[in-house]
């Protein structure tokens, strides 16, 4: 079994989108693949690792739904990338 070196560790680091571009692409890619929102939804920290890298902030707004705080970050969503967020909100139970 080979082990990973330093230098593979940080290449694959900084393939990793980080902050509001992975927001952006987490947004998209759900807007587009049905089997990415089951995996959001059914496990998302599963669904995100390997790919984005997100703050505890960034990760408690997507999963929360919250439009608001990431349209403060990010600019006025399309309703296409907003889908993500919608099918959130409607899991929410009060």
């Amino acid at each position: 079994m080979q082990t990973e070196t330093m230098e593979m560790i940080e290449a694959k680091e900084k393939t990793k989108l980080h902050g509001k571009k992975a927001l952006l692409a987490i947004l998209e890619r759900a807007a587009n693949d049905h089997n990415f929102i089951a995996q959001l939804t059914d496990d998302s920290h599963k669904a995100l690792e390997g790919n984005y890298v997100l703050n505890n902030e960034e990760l408690a707004a997507l999963l929360s739904g919250d439009i608001r705080k990431i349209e403060s970050w990010l600019g006025k969503l399309s309703q296409k990338q907003a889908t993500w967020l919608w099918c959130r909100l409607g899991q929410m139970k009060y």
